[in-house]
């Protein structure tokens, strides 16, 4: 009896030791994945950030326009 809870708890200590092993291992993965990323520049960045910027701006002033034009078509065509 006490052979098995000796057997039973070296082969959890394995487990253990397999499961921080795996982790350790991931995050090495991670780094090597890290460095073969193509990061773009500061200036990449700011552009694109830029464009994204207006963009928005642009879409929300024509769907607001848009919505303003249709209310007051609809207002003019249900009053009269």
């Amino acid at each position: 009896m006490a052979k098995e809870e000796k057997e039973k708890k070296a082969s959890g200590d394995g487990r253990f030791k397999r499961f921080f092993k795996g982790i350790a291992k991931w995050f090495r993965d991670l780094k090597s994945e890290f460095k073969k990323v193509s990061w773009p520049t500061r200036k990449t960045v700011f552009d694109n950030t830029v464009v994204v910027l207006v963009t928005m701006l642009l879409t929300a002033l024509f769907v607001g326009g848009l919505d303003a034009g249709l209310l007051k078509l609809f207002e003019l065509a249900l009053h009269g």
